[in-house]
């Protein structure tokens, strides 16, 4: 098993049934991502860049989709956290029911624009 894989089995739950339904919304959307394990998070990357990774934070009880070239997204805004941070952006999640997959859908197709 690879380890971006091991990361999300290994996980409590809601955080795996969360990072389940997130891998399947990206996968099954831009299938020529390659999950990858690395800075000790499951990353994503497309066209052999960065794309996005995910970051089950137990100490806040949420997981980070966080978004490589975010700042560069013009839609969604509202939905988007920067936190301080200048290039990344994320969608954050509570529970599984927060996941609106229209929205992450059409940050994605934006996304992969930029790639």
């Amino acid at each position: 098993m690879k380890p971006a894989e091991e990361y999300i089995l290994n996980q409590p739950e809601p955080y795996r049934s969360m990072l389940f339904n997130l891998q399947i919304i990206i996968e099954s959307q831009i299938p020529e991502v390659e999950l990858l394990y690395k800075w000790k998070i499951p990353f994503y990357y497309y066209k052999g860049k960065p794309f996005c990774y995910f970051n089950a934070s137990h100490k806040r009880y949420y997981v980070d989709l966080g978004i490589v070239k975010g700042f560069q997204l013009t839609i969604h805004q509202d939905k988007l956290i920067s936190e301080k941070r200048s290039v990344m952006k994320s969608l954050r999640y509570y529970s599984d029911d927060e996941i609106d997959s229209a929205v992450l859908l059409e940050i994605l197709q934006e996304l992969i624009k930029h790639y």
